[in-house]
């Protein structure tokens, strides 16, 4: 790698909901980054959060699923020649609804943005990130089993938890340490798009959490080298119990639960 001038901390899905959170929290609490890059699709949201922070940033109004990113992105590390000491994947989406009525670009566009653009903005960073550094990924406590009629998503997620717990030992011998963020629901404008429709399980709202309680703790996890970072009393519950009970089991209890 050339020689770098700055250090900067890379956030996708920045112009909203957790995203927007690690920005602020970046802004106000990290010496040790110059510069905050904001990803993401709507321009106008990106200046909002622009605005809310001191750091210098820089924004990128891109779709990380998209063919013409990919190219964009690497371009754009060559040229900066900033180092990334932080590494926030938060773009992703959900629709609630079965695999039959949900629409097909819908279903394909969550795999390629959950999947596909978490992978390829990880990818291309790698060369570019410094020791000591750190990757956030925005799992969910989905990732655990899973969920009907919310099953593309659910899967996705499983695929973001699996991947960086496999990245963290991979990349232990460069001294940069991947954590997967799990949380159950928490208060953003993610269910808004996610309903579409379909309302969502009755008993998720006992377990809402607020997005800044949970990016903080993910920081904290992150900046402890741990690999899962699970919000709240619940969801370490749902973990443990993911792991000893048969998932068909804990699935007819959530489709008694739903209905």
């Amino acid at each position: 790698m050339e020689k770098i001038w700055k250090r900067v901390a890379v956030i996708t899905g920045a112009s909203s909901g957790m995203g927007r959170e690690f920005a602020k929290l970046i802004d106000r609490e990290l010496t040790c980054i110059d510069e905050i890059w904001l990803i993401a699709r709507r321009r106008d949201r990106l200046e909002e959060v622009r605005a809310e922070i001191h750091k210098p940033s820089l924004i990128v109004c891109s779709d990380v699923s998209e063919d013409s990113f990919a190219d964009y992105y690497r371009k754009m590390l060559k040229q900066e020649r900033a180092g990334i000491k932080l590494l926030i994947n938060c773009a992703g989406y959900g629709i609630i609804g079965s695999v039959a009525e949900t629409g097909y670009d819908v279903s394909v566009g969550m795999v390629k943005t959950n999947c596909e653009g978490l992978t390829t903005v990880t990818r291309l960073s790698l060369p570019y990130m410094l020791e000591k550094s750190r990757i956030i990924n925005l799992a969910s406590s989905a990732a655990f089993l899973p969920q009907p009629d919310f099953a593309i998503y659910a899967a996705s997620k499983s695929y973001v938890l699996s991947f960086s717990r496999a990245l963290n030992v991979e990349l232990r011998e460069r001294n940069i340490f991947v954590t997967a963020v799990c949380p159950g629901p928490v208060a953003t404008e993610f269910f808004r798009i996610a309903e579409d429709g379909h309302k969502r399980a009755w008993f998720k709202d006992y377990f809402m959490a607020d997005s800044y309680s949970v990016v903080k703790q993910a920081m904290e996890d992150s900046m402890a080298r741990k690999e899962l970072s699970i919000y709240g009393t619940a969801m370490k519950i749902l973990y443990v119990l993911s792991k000893i009970i048969p998932h068909r089991i804990i699935l007819k209890i959530i489709r008694i639960l739903s209905k």
